[in-house]
């Protein structure tokens, strides 16, 4: 999925004061009631009242879940609709996924004027429009609400939906999740025939199983024809108001026909939907950091019984235990990988960290975080990150020293939306849930599958814990596990120092970085760091490492140097810890590949990196790992737990595929075999 610069919807608004597309010269809704065009086409045909109030007999699990899908978000009326209706007639353990693709989304003040037109809507109107991001780039952007979650996919909506599934090659392109209601919308086939394609059909076939139902406003011959070849029985019936036919649908259950992938493209069976027992409720999570903290309030929240496990006797007391950790992330102009994780995740990141800021001054502070240019190169790619990437501002050097509250020798990129956190009250908030347990001083030395359990093991080979599956977020020492040590994964000490503040010092305003990074002062001390040290992994303080961050004080310019004059090392205070990352920069999440049966059975790509193979990865059941987050774990974990957890819990997922697997556990031992 292509990430630039999205185009906005271009409207006019006719004398009714209702939204139209200029683009297409098509109405977002009928004239004479969107809201009850809405109810009878979509909601009514879909039979949403019904299936809603049927799931509180699900016998499948505590936590039914139903999923609907869109194209044409538009002004988010049908949502929000979909929304209502599910707070009448679900029961409240229930969990409605969204997902809608738009290719030309609304601006914010487009979507107030528009939804205000509907006042029996306004409570969750106005939840919407909170949430509804200011900056929407090409990718999923996923919006949580009380039982409710939007994943609004700005792509075409045939792009869009092929990037859920888990592979481009047609062989392995079973979903990890099925659409219970399909919601055809967006422009009429006449004014956006672009949309209606036969590859939108195809994947709508692909992402849907018995029973799934669909349902248009059009009856033209182009949308019958695709429902029939997605493997719907289509009915006629009649429209809203002036219209005299729609189409409903049903899924018979067969599975949709596909073509063959070419031979030009195909990808090897690692990407695969992966699969365990529906009944499989109970979770052991080895590692109370950011990652494993986040992972298990994502599978609490989900109705999971969750055992975190840690050696340390709190959680957040290793690489997560820093005073003050910065949220940010480096961006580029460039559509390339890494860059593009790091903007989604830090978009999804900003808006989960929220209600952390706004909670209580103990877990941070929002403060904006500027990101200095050093030199006249990395202004011009600021300035051009600025313009693709706009909730990022370019701010010369003056504009910069007012935000900050001191004098700055540069300008830089202005992240207004960032700011500092403490990640240990946010990892033990995280953990504050009545489906999840803490036990500390657990060393967990090996892991092992029995009985469909898996066993956590310590130095005693005592079993520490069991349950169905087991998620492993403990860093580097991932690979102490005898399944686990393929893995690439390389610690980096890291030192940060404490500087007491002065009444100068203390005018700082913003996090700023640059080779470093300095935060504003939290109980009269400033955090600056943080060094990074290859090879070595012990925790001590250094006092080389105290000069090199004192040494980056001069990124910062000589007002806020010389207001810190540091006192001698013997006296400052700081702290050392590892951090762990990757090759590729990257964190692995995702199911535990079984490593001797994946280099048997893709042996053939050492000879031939093009070979078509037949076989599937084998991995691990119920074995998930979620680490290498670098220094960056403020930014990745929050969206990499929820991409885990919508995995394991077999639901839509909040990344496109080119950016999940992007971070699939498999991806290195591939790229060795076809090295060799």
């Amino acid at each position: 999925m292509k990430q630039s610069s999205h185009d906005s919807a271009k409207l006019t608004w006719d004398e009714q004061g209702q939204p139209l597309s200029s683009a297409f010269g098509d109405v977002y809704f009928s004239r004479h009631d969107g809201l009850a065009e809405t109810r009878h086409v979509f909601l009514k045909h879909n039979q949403l009242a019904e299936r809603f109030c049927q799931l509180k007999a699900v016998a499948s699990g505590p936590h039914p879940v139903f999923t609907i899908a869109e194209t044409g978000f538009g002004t988010g009326l049908n949502f929000l609709a979909a929304w209502q209706l599910w707070q009448q007639q679900a029961p409240l353990s229930a969990k409605l996924h969204f997902v809608s693709c738009e290719k030309f989304p609304l601006g914010k003040a487009d979507l107030v004027r528009a939804l205000g037109l509907w006042p029996e809507l306004t409570p969750l109107a106005k939840q919407l429009i909170e949430a509804y991001p200011d900056y929407l780039p090409p990718g999923v952007h996923r919006l949580k609400f009380a039982g409710v979650s939007l994943s609004l996919i700005i792509a075409d909506a045939a792009e869009g939906f092929a990037q859920l599934l888990p592979s481009g090659d047609s062989r392995w392109q079973t979903p990890n999740f099925n659409v219970d209601a399909w919601f055809l919308d967006g422009f009429a086939p006449s004014k956006n025939p672009d949309m209606w394609s036969d590859e939108l059909f195809q994947t709508i076939g692909v992402l849907s199983a018995k029973g799934t139902t669909a349902a248009t406003f059009s009856a033209a011959g182009v949308v019958k024809r695709g429902l029939t070849t997605a493997g719907f029985r289509i009915q006629k019936v009649p429209g809203f108001g002036r219209k005299r036919e729609m189409v409903c649908a049903l899924h018979a259950g067969v599975a949709a026909p596909t073509e063959q992938a070419p031979s030009a493209y195909h990808e090897p069976g690692v990407y695969h939907r992966i699969t365990h027992s529906a009944s499989a409720r109970t979770a052991i999570v080895v590692g109370a950091g950011l990652a494993g903290c986040h992972t298990a309030r994502a599978l609490a929240e989900r109705g999971w019984q969750v055992q975190v496990l840690d050696s340390e006797p709190a959680p957040a007391q290793q690489g997560s235990g820093n005073r003050q950790g910065v949220l940010y992330a480096k961006l580029s102009h460039r559509n390339e990988t890494l860059p593009n994780f790091n903007l989604h995740a830090l978009l999804y990141a900003q808006r989960h960290y929220q209600g952390y800021w706004q909670a209580d001054q103990i877990f941070g502070d929002a403060c904006g975080v500027i990101q200095l240019a050093c030199d006249e190169k990395q202004q011009r790619q600021y300035r051009q990150i600025s313009e693709q990437h706009p909730f990022a501002a370019w701010l010369d050097a003056r504009a910069a020293s007012a935000r900050a509250g001191v004098e700055l020798p540069t300008g830089g990129l202005y992240f207004s939306a960032c700011g500092w956190l403490n990640p240990p009250a946010v990892c033990r908030a995280l953990l504050e849930h009545p489906l999840i347990a803490f036990t500390g001083n657990c060393e967990v030395t090996a892991i092992e599958r029995a009985d469909a359990q898996w066993r956590t093991l310590n130095a005693q080979a005592n079993c520490s814990a069991s349950a169905d599956i087991l998620i492993l977020a403990g860093a580097h020492q991932c690979r102490n596990f005898s399944q686990l040590m393929h893995l690439p994964l390389k610690a980096i000490r890291g030192q940060v120092s404490h500087l007491p503040a002065s009444p100068a010092s203390e005018k700082l305003q913003t996090v700023l970085c640059a080779k470093g990074y300095i935060a504003p002062a939290s109980q009269r001390q400033h955090s600056l760091g943080a060094t990074f040290n290859l090879g070595q992994t012990d925790t001590q303080l250094r006092s080389e490492d105290h000069d090199k961050n004192i040494e980056h004080l001069g990124d910062f310019g000589a007002e806020l140097q010389h207001s810190l004059t540091p006192i001698g090392h013997e006296q400052l205070d700081g702290r050392a810890a590892l951090r762990c990352t990757t090759p590729d920069y990257l964190p692995i999440v995702g199911p535990a590949p079984d490593a001797a049966a994946l280099e048997r059975d893709f042996a053939p790509l050492s000879k031939n990196a093009k070979a078509r193979l037949n076989a599937e990865a084998s991995y691990y059941p119920g074995l998930y790992l979620n680490t290498g987050f670098g220094s960056r774990g403020l930014a990745y974990t929050p969206l990499c737990a929820e991409f885990l957890a919508a995995l394991i819990n077999a639901e839509p997922p909040p990344l496109p595929r080119q950016l999940s697997q992007a971070l699939h556990p498999a991806r290195f031992i591939l790229r060795d075999l076809i090295r060799r």
